[in-house]
């Protein structure tokens, strides 16, 4: 039965209705698929075409594709381009192998797919769109290795790469030279790994590839000595780098895309003495772009953090050391923010992300632009809600608390070891306590913490030596377990992801005359205590008694004897 009288047939499309667009198909110069007509003139749409086409052609249809689908050795040989182009893709279906198509009319790619897989795969129908998300997550797993590419590499067919256009696809590699094709396998096993930075490190016989997976370096498959010139200028050439200078050091942007996937990466390289060291760092919009939910507060900071970023003014100070995931909760903290009535901006050093309805404005200190200076302009802008990258000086504290105290809600961050002491760093840069009392609603310490992989976490009772460490916490743990990382083939020496711990002090009345007179850190921190404040040490042992984290982990991150 033709496509046509299958539609009339089923109510979707009427005789006229069919009539007309195949008339239409005649007039076009370029003949086009009556469905395709039909779905443009809005007469049904893409499922009903579908469905019809499978009783047509005897196929199953299936709306979404799932992962039990999807098998990336079906696809070894078979390059993204093709499947892209033809929005085919070969998946294994009950024991069978089909191919997921839109279109069963067009012969000639299934003719080209049963000679590439030795066997006639069976045709099943899917929306365009489930398909090429399916190609792009099936290729995404697909395992290319730089250990096996570098297998299959000359050193005869290295050569430095050609300048081309940035925004490479890290899936494609078809048409790429030896050199790019290693350095887009390096940076592809990085996100699958879900690294936060790529190291190459030259040594005299050797260079060394390493990946940060939840803040620790792990070392890779490392390339042969002789392609660390290759390898150093294709990298160079994706950020926009000089790659004749390699006596200064030099800093860019580059941005590749995995599928439909944007990813920014900043390139850093530093003359060492056995050539040019170089960092990536890979800014994933996915990991950190996230709900204030999403962090791991607990519930009761996460409510009261939540009421800070309420309040109509003041200063709210989020405090840690570099990694610690600071710019991740400044960030979530802005998504908090009407932003479509309120006039949100930042200054920033440098811009992780570009976020919408934000003014972003980054510090460039060779011209003069540093954070007070840019943020004496951004009061000129009438902003309700702003938010400066770091205090580092007291220029730049001074301008934060008077422009909290006119009427503006500000978020910075501080290097320090605690919620307290972000206010006596304050102090110490030199601004006054009285302004200070009056300006600070919240600051918050943080840390991160690798998260317990749940197929192999080990639950132990705590060692001497981790009671100790642990002060007059210790007490908490008397005749209890506690969890341990193992280890096993789904995570990396018993840990998978990242998750942060938390201490939130709320800047109250009885703190603010604490505050103003010029109270030490201590007393601060015990009079935060008093209120309900929960240590950082406090809510890492609740997350180890829960089984995110280990003990190690807490004491990695917080330190020890912090408990006193």
């Amino acid at each position: 039965m033709q496509l046509g009288e299958i539609l009339i047939e089923w109510g979707k499309a009427s005789r006229p209705q069919i009539e007309s667009a195949l008339e239409k198909q005649r007039r076009e110069p370029v003949r086009r698929r009556l469905g395709e007509i039909l779905i443009e003139e809005g007469v049904i749409q893409e499922a009903d075409l579908l469905q019809a086409l499978g009783r047509q052609f005897g196929a199953d249809v299936a709306s979404t594709v799932g992962e039990e689908l999807l098998d990336s050795l079906l696809v070894a040989r078979l390059p993204v381009e093709w499947a892209r182009a033809n929005q085919m893709l070969p998946v294994r279906r009950e024991g069978r192998i089909a191919v997921l198509t839109c279109d069963p009319t067009r012969m000639a790619p299934l003719e080209d797919l049963a000679l590439l897989l030795d066997c006639e795969p069976v045709p099943m129908l899917a929306p365009r769109r489930e398909i090429l998300r399916a190609i792009e997550r099936c290729y995404f797993q697909k395992h290319d290795s730089a250990e096996d590419l570098l297998r299959d590499m000359k050193a005869s067919s290295v050569r430095p790469p050609d300048v081309e256009a940035v925004g490479d696809d890290l899936l494609r590699k078809a048409d790429q030279a030896p050199v790019a094709q290693l350095a887009n396998v390096i940076l592809l096993e990085a996100v699958k790994a879900r690294a936060s930075d790529v190291h190459i490190e030259p040594f005299e016989k050797k260079i060394v590839v390493r990946y940060r997976i939840d803040g620790l370096l792990y070392e890779q498959a490392s390339p042969p000595k002789h392609l660390e010139a290759a390898l150093i200028s294709r990298l160079k050439v994706m950020a926009r780098l000089d790659i004749a200078e390699k006596r200064l050091p030099q800093d860019g942007v580059a941005r590749v895309r995995v599928g439909e996937r944007e990813i920014d990466i900043r390139v850093s390289t530093i003359p060492v003495a056995e050539g040019e060291r170089v960092v990536l760092r890979l800014l994933n919009r996915e990991s950190t772009l996230l709900p204030l939910e999403d962090l791991g507060m607990p519930d009761d900071v996460l409510l009261r953090f939540r009421e800070a970023l309420k309040e109509p003014n003041g200063v709210v100070l989020v405090t840690g050391p570099t990694g610690s995931g600071k710019t991740t909760t400044l960030y979530a903290s802005l998504q908090e923010i009407d932003t479509g009535h309120l006039n949100v901006l930042t200054i920033e050093d440098p811009i992780e992300y570009q976020l919408p309805h934000i003014g972003q404005m980054q510090v460039k200190p060779k011209i003069g632009l540093t954070f007070a200076q840019g943020l004496r302009h951004i009061l000129r802008q009438d902003p309700d809600v702003i938010l400066v990258g770091e205090t580092r000086d007291l220029e730049t504290a001074e301008i934060v608390v008077r422009a909290s105290m006119t009427g503006h809600l500000v978020f910075s961050t501080l290097h320090t070891n605690d919620a307290a002491g972000a206010v006596i760093r304050l102090m110490d840069m030199g601004v006054p306590s009285y302004l200070l009392a009056s300006s600070v609603r919240a600051a918050m310490a943080q840390r991160l913490v690798r998260r317990l992989c749940p197929l192999c976490r080990e639950e132990v009772p705590p060692t001497a030596d981790e009671l100790r460490a642990m002060g007059s916490l210790a007490e908490r743990l008397a005749g209890a377990r506690v969890w341990k990382a193992r280890g096993c083939s789904s995570c990396l020496g018993g840990y998978k992801g990242r998750t942060g711990i938390y201490e939130l002090m709320i800047v109250d009345s009885k703190i603010q005359e604490a505050i103003r007179e010029g109270r030490s850190v201590e007393e601060l921190a015990r009079m935060a205590e008093a209120m309900g404040m929960h240590t950082l040490l406090e809510d890492g042992l609740a997350k180890v008694r829960q089984g995110e984290t280990s003990m190690a982990e807490v004491l990695r991150a917080v330190g020890r004897n912090v408990g006193g």
